[in-house]
Order: structure tokens, then C-alpha cells, then sequence
């Protein structure tokens, strides 16, 4: 679920980045004790802040240039193995136009899904069936969408941001948060008066999911203008 999990909430809110690295950059990125102890207790935001950045762009274009189908695997399993708190202390708290906060809020995603795949593919569901629009073809997911579709469609928008067009990626993420978030309003309408509480949990989730949606179109657009660092 989506509540507690407050993407915007997480942004850094001191100095800017401003240690820009260009999208050829390769070299490896060394940290020293002092720097890993500020990203733990978040001493320094301005040192966190250039730690997300350089860590998201050193894996994000290593990877892209030799994209190792060993090496891809276990960076979309990372956070079944290591849970989403790994990819959060680093890439969380920087705000949500950026490169790490736009591989955070993919991987917040996916985690979202896993959790309860069986409620998300309803919600799906429901939200393709409420709105008409190019979403559910740019979402990618096959129908009818189960459980076991909507697990798949996190893994291969998470492949697509290391292998394949980065933009894609990130627009068919927003396309499936918009989806569902119309399906859990839709939900939360038929719940207000018999099941107010879950109307009210829908209701949220739904405004996460639409929130996420819209940092995920405006980060493919960035992208496209080779503006999202």
C-alpha cells in the first residue's frame, strides 16, 4: 500500500546538486567513511544529495553501456533481496525531477505491486475499465491482467529503464499509476458508504498512485530533453 510512503516527503531540502555528471560518465564513485556516515544519518543534506546523484548516474549509464543480463536481473530483484529501505537511503530524499528520485519512485512501484499483486491487478482492472484512454496500451500489461501480469509488468518496466528507452520506461510506469489509481477511486466510491475505512485507504492510495504518476511523465519529458540528471 501506498500510504506511509510519501515520495515528495522524502526530497532534500538544503543546497542544490550542483556537480553535474554527464550521461558518458563511467568512472567508478569512491566514498569516504565520513560520506557513507551522512547518508546514514542524514547529517549533510547537500553531501546526500550529491552522493544520490552520482551513485544513480555511475549505475544507471554503467549499466545502459554494457547492459549484462546477469548483472540487470539482479538490479530489478535488488529489493527483494536487500528490501526497498537499500535503494531509499540513497536515492529517496532528493526530490522527484530527478534521476535517483525517478529510479526511487520505480522501484517504490514495483515494491507497491509485490506486496499484493492480487489487489493491485484488481485495481488495474477496474481502472482500465473506468477510463478509456492510450494508458492501458502504453502500460504494456497483458490482458486479462492478474496477479501474475502485474508482477510481470514491474519486472519489465524496471528491465526497460536499464536495457531498454529510458523514456518508454517511465511512461509506462505513470500509465499503470494512472490506471490504478482511477480503479482504487473507482473502488472507493462503491466502499464510501458500506466500508467507509477502506474507502478512506483507497482514497489515499489513489492520490499516491496519481502523485506518482505525474513525476514519472514529468521525468520521461525531462529525459527526452536530456535534462534529468
Amino acid at each position: 500500500m501506498l500510504q506511509g510512503i510519501r515520495p515528495r516527503d522524502a526530497r532534500v531540502t538544503g543546497a542544490a546538486y550542483t556537480s553535474r555528471v554527464p550521461r558518458d560518465h563511467h568512472r567508478p564513485v569512491h566514498f569516504t567513511d565520513a560520506e557513507f556516515a551522512a547518508i546514514k544519518g542524514g547529517e549533510d543534506p547537500a553531501l546526500v544529495n550529491r552522493v544520490a546523484h552520482e551513485t544513480a548516474n555511475a549505475l544507471l549509464h554503467r549499466v545502459r553501456q554494457d547492459p549484462d543480463p546477469a548483472v540487470v536481473e539482479r538490479l530489478v530483484t535488488y529489493t527483494d533481496v536487500h528490501g526497498i529501505e537499500a535503494v531509499a537511503e540513497l536515492w529517496a530524499r532528493v526530490g522527484p525531477h530527478t534521476l535517483p528520485g525517478t529510479l526511487w519512485r520505480i522501484y517504490l512501484m514495483r515494491t507497491v505491486i509485490r506486496q499484493n499483486p492480487d489487489e493491485v491487478a484488481y485495481l488495474f482492472t477496474r481502472g482500465t475499465e473506468r477510463i478509456r484512454t492510450i494508458d492501458q496500451a502504453v502500460a504494456g500489461a497483458e490482458a486479462p491482467t492478474g496477479p501474475a501480469e502485474i508482477l510481470a509488468l514491474a519486472d519489465s518496466i524496471l528491465h526497460g529503464l536499464y536495457t531498454g528507452d529510458f523514456a518508454v520506461a517511465l511512461d509506462r510506469g505513470a500509465a499503470f499509476c494512472r490506471l490504478a489509481a482511477a480503479g482504487a477511486t473507482s473502488v472507493a466510491d462503491d466502499s464510501d458508504i458500506t466500508a467507509e475505512e477502506r474507502a478512506s485507504v483507497l482514497t489515499v492510495r489513489a492520490f499516491r498512485l496519481a502523485e506518482l504518476a505525474e513525476d514519472l511523465s514529468a521525468a520521461a519529458a525531462l529525459w527526452r530533453r536530456d535534462a534529468l540528471d
